[in-house]
């Protein structure tokens, strides 16, 4: 088997990455809710100001997956966290260490930031994934509710007087 390896995404990868993105929202049964294209992946990720990064995994100089991660922050830590956005395998190529790989080096790129976690979120019926995420040690915080405001609800919301 050839070797794996991540390398930083560049303004090149816009068009892999979205096909990433697409892969991912078909497998979660959402692609209707892709609104993402080349140029917004190339503004909201490779701008100068942006706070988003991104892995790409290659195997033989062929791209297998990625990762999308950002920065948040611990009130309680008083320190930054690392958050991952999307970590997508390509099907034909799962469980041939390229998700773990990427997860390792999030976890090393979130020690040496000083980070105090490492989080994401996994939906409830993807069994496959969580029950690797807790292979690798991770733990769900089943205790925690997820919100979210989109659309026209976030539109509204702020609009309010």
């Amino acid at each position: 088997m050839e070797q794996l390896t991540i390398r930083q995404a560049a303004i090149q990868d816009a068009a892999l990455i979205l096909h990433f993105v697409t892969e991912l929202a078909i497998y979660e049964k959402a692609e209707h809710e892709v609104l993402a294209t080349e140029k917004t992946i190339e503004s909201s990720i490779f701008s100068d100001d942006s706070h988003v990064n991104a892995l790409i995994c290659e195997q033989a100089g062929h791209p297998v997956g990625m990762a999308i991660y950002f920065y948040n922050y611990s009130t309680w830590l008083a320190k930054p966290g690392l958050y991952l956005e999307d970590l997508y395998v390509s099907p034909e190529h799962r469980g041939n260490g390229a998700g773990k790989l990427l997860l390792k080096r999030m976890a090393k790129i979130a020690l040496q930031k000083g980070c105090g976690r490492f989080e994401w979120s996994c939906l409830d019926w993807n069994k496959p994934s969580r029950d690797f995420y807790e292979s690798i040690g991770a733990e769900s915080q089943d205790e925690w509710v997820g919100y979210r405001m989109s659309g026209k609800t976030l539109i509204d919301f702020a609009e309010l007087d």
